[in-house]
Parts: structure tokens; sequence; C-alpha cells
């Protein structure tokens, strides 16, 4: 295992991968933690896959922001609390400064607000430490095609979270207030209720009974009309709006 912190100082794949469902070649990493063991252990685990490949490792969330910006990697694996810059703050700047670059959100625990700022921030997935080593590998190749990482246990645990800002439900329903949810179709709003409980697209074609290829374009219209560029970002906007009453 080398001991330098970043391999070479270019990276890999410039700029990231810029369009869902497409990765050529291999998938750049850095490692964002202020444990160097976590770091370490987690590097091993990434080593042994032929297309993913470390790039760079970073101990707080000002490192982590310029290893960003140095090495467009595709992925950060950001753990959210870190001394200086939090990995909330590194993930927003990363979000808005380097949108070629993904980050997955890293905690010991799943009900962890820290996490979830971080999936406000601008994160596209949420990962607990503990995860095995073929579901991390998985979930950075899933990041990497322009998807997201949503599983049903964290949206509950959003939905948790938003449930005393979300109407009563004993109240008369209320129309959106939301421009953004206002601008989208029924079925397209169906399709985003189905996100938010954590379906995949294979998922959800087979509840509609209607095809992968359809439930991707209204997946993609759903995105565009909320001005986000996943489908966390998607289910964020679901929750906070109230659409998940």
């Amino acid at each position: 295992m080398a001991d330098a912190p970043v391999s070479n100082g270019e990276p890999l794949q410039p700029g990231g991968a810029e369009r869902p469902g497409e990765v050529s070649g291999t998938i750049s990493v850095v490692l964002a933690d202020d444990q160097a063991l976590m770091r370490m252990g987690f590097r091993m685990v990434l080593e042994a896959e032929e297309d993913i490949a470390v790039v760079g490792e970073a101990s707080d969330g000002t490192s982590a922001l310029a290893q960003a910006k140095a090495l467009h990697p595709d992925v950060i694996l950001m753990d959210v609390r870190m001394p200086g810059m939090n990995g909330i703050e590194a993930t927003e700047r990363i979000a808005r400064e380097c949108p070629g670059t993904r980050v997955l959100i890293l905690t010991t625990f799943d009900l962890d607000e820290y996490a979830f700022a971080g999936l406000r921030a601008g994160a596209s997935g949420f990962l607990l430490k503990d995860t095995r080593p073929t579901e991390l590998a998985e979930a950075i190749r899933t990041v990497a095609s322009g998807e997201a990482v949503v599983s049903p246990r964290i949206t509950q645990r959003m939905l948790e979270m938003f449930a005393a800002s979300l109407p009563s439900s004993n109240a008369p329903a209320q129309p959106s207030s939301d421009p953004r949810i206002d601008s989208l179709t029924p079925r397209e709003k169906e399709i985003l209720v189905l996100m938010s409980q954590g379906m995949s697209n294979a998922e959800i074609a087979a509840h509609l009974v209607v095809s992968a290829t359809t439930v991707k374009t209204h997946v993609g219209n759903v995105l565009a009309k909320l001005d986000v560029r996943d489908r966390v970002q998607a289910v964020v906007v679901a929750y906070e709006t109230g659409l998940m009453a």
C-alpha cells in the first residue's frame, strides 16, 4: 500500500462521471475521514476492486475540498464529523464548486442528524461505516454512474426527521405551495413518491407495470423540474415540501 495520501497528483478520470448511467474506465475515489485507520481500511477494501482507484485522502473538510478541486475525483467518501471544516460544509462546497464529483456520506449511526444535513447539502448517498465491502464498492459504482444511494431505512429516518413540519393526518389536505412540486404531472408526482420510498427504477417499473425506460424518462423529468442533480436531492425536496405526508 502506498504511503503517500495522493497517488500521483493527477485525476484518473478528469471531471468525474458527467452523464447519468455512464462510467468509463476507472472510478477515482478520495477518502475523507479524520481517522487514519478508517481511511486505511477503506483503501484496502477499494484497492481490491479492479475498477476503483483511491487517488487521495483527507483528514478534514478543508483537505477534502482541496482534493476535490485538484484531482476531480468521481466520488468522495465523506465523514461528517471532522475537525475544522466539517463534512457538511465540505459537501456543500464540493456540490457547488465541483459538480462532477459526487459525495457519499459516512457515519457510524443511521440516526445521525449531521449525516442528513450532509444529504441536504448535496451528497448523493448515505453509508454506514460498517457497510460490507461489496455494498461499499457497489454504492460507489452507483453514485459514480450519476445515480444515488437511498435505502428504505434511510428514507424512513428522513420522514421521522421532517415529521414535525408535515401536516397532521387529521388536517384537511392543502395544495402544494412549492412551484417545483406544482410543476410535476400526476405521473411524475407518483414516481417521486415511489422514489422517496426507496424504490429503484426497476422496482418502480414493476409496481406501475411500465418499462424501465419509461421510468427512467420520468425520473429525468422529475430531476429537471425540481432542479436537483440526483435522486437523493429529489427525495429531500419531497420530504421538505410535505409531499410525503
